[in-house]
């Protein structure tokens, strides 16, 4: 029917959505980032338990090593007060507390005094096996010896009516307790010659305090954390230069589409890079190399036809048979249309103007006029938020050849423009027949015109909608057809923004 612009919607293929742990962000920037820093915290968490595992080993090693020479010294005390007659015990015990006391907390009981125990652990019980295997080696196996870890907040001394934190610091060293919620505390209990109980207690010292294992303290998570982020930012910093040359690539790229001339990039930076830039700098040279030879070559065709058609028509003139005349001389006619239509679409499509800032909107309205002082009304509704950057010329031929070929099949046409931020979307509604599906792929095509019974001289030459999508594309938009559900064709113009 129409030379009307129509595209033909092809049906994309249904993409299955990958879950949602797959849709990594397509940015390379991100993707190399994500790598990165999965290595570093793979790195770090591997790095950490080996130093975490080596350390606890020491730290341990040291515990035990300081829990023997505490048994050996409890071992010594014990021996002193058991060479004491008992009733100069507590007289040497009391002298020792008013000198400034030891560093146990010692105390004679008549029985075996309960002990809260701390949580079980495997250091806790190495501890208690060392020195309760110590404390036998050196006191004789036949004395009764008990061994308990407790926590310095839960002991009670003196038949437990006097929790040991509250006692006076010359009755032990207990205020060197740093936490009495973890601080360990060992508690020895052996049993004297007169069926009495000597006992001891005295803070185990360890790095942090505690038998407790910390795995991720504070500190650690923060050393980790800091680690993270600066080894992050230093790599973003680093792959964003690395890949700066690929992004002017892609812009150069995507100038070289819109058939911009844009300058050769520069050919420097990593081996790849530069191999990119080189074959990028190449693939223009013989674009342009090809456009031109192109342009020459059909300019002389149109210039070598010329001189044969005119001189065909001289010829013609000559012939007597008038009917034979007249279809001669059409023949000659159409082959004259056809050679300057082709022409007129290679320069047509060859965008060779700057881009520029383009009111979209005040170009369809002056369209519009120019085709309302043919008595051809047009309506243009809708508005632009912003200029557009494109070819002006190319796109005023574009969406004239769209206004015409509407206003040829149906009369009359209405114009509307929506424009967001990812798009500028441009509609054109005629009051025709509108097109066939089947055929609104085929229309796009070179000098097709679905009214085979038009002529050339009503008709055209069927280039019209080949040459308005080829601007378009050219601007990185696209052409779309439909027909209206009330009639007529609608053309849909999408032209992507910047």
């Amino acid at each position: 029917m129409s030379d009307a612009s129509t595209t033909t919607v092809s049906k994309t293929p249904v993409r299955r959505k990958r879950p949602a742990w797959l849709r990594l962000p397509n940015s390379l920037l991100t993707r190399i980032l994500a790598v990165l820093l999965l290595a570093i915290f793979i790195a770090q968490g591997l790095s950490s338990a080996l130093w975490f595992t080596q350390l606890q080993s020491r730290q341990n090693t040291m515990v035990l090593a300081t829990a023997e020479q505490l048994a050996l010294s409890m071992a010594t005390t014990a021996r002193f007060f058991n060479s004491l007659p008992l009733n100069y015990r507590h007289i040497v015990l009391d002298q020792l507390r008013r000198m400034g006391g030891s560093r146990f907390f010692i105390s004679f009981n008549t029985r075996q005094l309960p002990v809260p125990v701390s949580e079980d652990s495997d250091l806790k019980t190495s501890i208690l096996d060392r020195v309760h295997d110590l404390l036998t080696r050196e006191l004789g196996y036949q004395v009764s010896i008990d061994t308990q870890l407790s926590i310095a907040r839960d002991l009670r001394v003196f038949n437990q009516a006097i929790p040991l934190m509250e006692l006076p610091p010359g009755w032990g060293h207990h205020a060197l307790v740093l936490d009495p919620d973890r601080t360990p505390i060992l508690v020895v209990q052996i049993q004297t010659e007169d069926s009495g109980w000597l006992y001891m207690a005295t803070v185990v010292p360890t790095p942090t305090g505690t038998l407790d294992t910390e795995t991720l303290s504070a500190e650690r998570l923060l050393f980790l954390g800091l680690t993270v982020i600066l080894i992050s930012l230093a790599a973003f910093l680093l792959v964003r230069s690395f890949l700066r040359p690929l992004a002017m690539i892609s812009r150069a790229a995507d100038e070289l589409g819109k058939g911009n001339d844009h300058p050769p990039i520069a050919e420097s930076g990593s081996y790849e890079v530069a191999r990119a830039a080189r074959s990028f700098n190449a693939m223009r040279h013989r674009i342009e190399r090809y456009i031109n030879d192109r342009n020459r070559f059909f300019s002389a065709i149109s210039h070598d036809l010329r001189t044969p058609i005119t001189r065909l028509r001289l010829r013609a003139e000559l012939l007597d048979d008038e009917t034979l005349r007249e279809k001669f001389c059409q023949d000659l006619e159409d082959l004259s249309d056809l050679a300057q239509g082709a022409l007129q679409s290679i320069n047509d499509t060859t965008l060779r103007e700057e881009s520029t800032k383009i009111d979209i909107c005040q170009l369809l309205r002056r369209l519009a006029e120019t085709a309302e002082l043919e008595g051809e009304p047009v309506a243009v509704n809708g508005s632009c938020r912003r200029m557009f950057i494109g070819k002006p010329l190319a796109l005023k031929r574009a969406l004239g050849n769209l206004l015409d070929n509407a206003l040829f099949y149906g009369k009359k046409a209405e114009i509307n423009v929506q424009d967001d931020e990812r798009q500028l979307r441009i509609t054109i509604r005629d009051y025709g027949p509108g097109i066939p599906e089947a055929a609104r792929q085929r229309v796009f095509e070179p000098y097709v015109r679905l009214e085979s019974s038009r002529n050339r001289n009503t008709g055209g030459a069927g280039l019209g909608l080949s040459i308005a999508r080829s601007i378009i594309r050219g601007h990185g938009g696209n052409v779309l057809l439909s027909n209206h559900p009330e009639g007529g064709l609608l053309v849909t113009v999408l032209l992507p923004r910047a």
